[in-house]
């Protein structure tokens, strides 16, 4: 498969920025580069194109798999395994954030709460510590309470409700909204 340069700009780009995420480089732009394609592609042409080794490719596509981000289809004719990304935004982004929280924000409440609780019994841990760790746990599970209300609002209106941000801020009496919001 020929990247045309703006492709080419997008596939590195994204790689770049999955590093910076803690995705794995050749896992972001086999992400991005199966994305942009407007057909199914087998792994030998993903190791042409990005110029990578087979076992990365397998390695990658086997995460990006799990991740529930890319999918096996078949080609009629065609007996090696092809693949394809997810096309909706709203749906990468919603199954990110799904497999984020599982991954990462879930077993930190665990041990958080489990901290939380030993804090109590801990005679050499001060006051001031505990409540530090008490903040941190009851901040995580604030932001996992609205994600499990968030998660469940339609795409549509989830993107009301972003571009609305800066008028919501306003009324809610926030102080003045970015210039950044979408509507206004």
């Amino acid at each position: 498969m020929k990247l045309s340069p703006t492709m080419q700009k997008y596939v590195l780009h994204w790689g770049e920025m999955g590093t910076r995420w803690g995705v794995n480089r050749t896992v972001a732009q086999l992400h991005a580069l199966l994305y942009l394609s407007n057909q199914p592609l087998h792994a030998e042409e993903l190791q042409e194109t990005l110029g990578v080794a087979r076992s990365n490719i397998s390695n990658s596509l086997k995460e990006l798999q799990s991740w529930g981000l890319v999918k096996v289809v078949h080609v009629i004719g065609d007996r090696r395994d092809h693949f394809v990304a997810l096309q909706d935004v709203w749906e990468i982004f919603r199954v990110i954030m799904e497999e984020r929280k599982k991954r990462e924000i879930d077993p930190t409440l665990t041990i958080m709460r489990e901290c939380v609780m030993d804090a109590e019994k801990d005679e050499d841990l001060g006051a001031e510590t505990r409540q530090k760790m008490e903040n941190v746990l009851q901040f995580l599970e604030m932001l996992t309470n609205a994600y499990e209300d968030f998660r469940h609002i339609p795409p549509s209106r989830l993107q009301r409700l972003i571009q609305m941000g800066g008028k919501v801020v306003r009324f809610l009496g926030g102080g003045k909204a970015s210039k950044t919001s979408v509507t206004d």
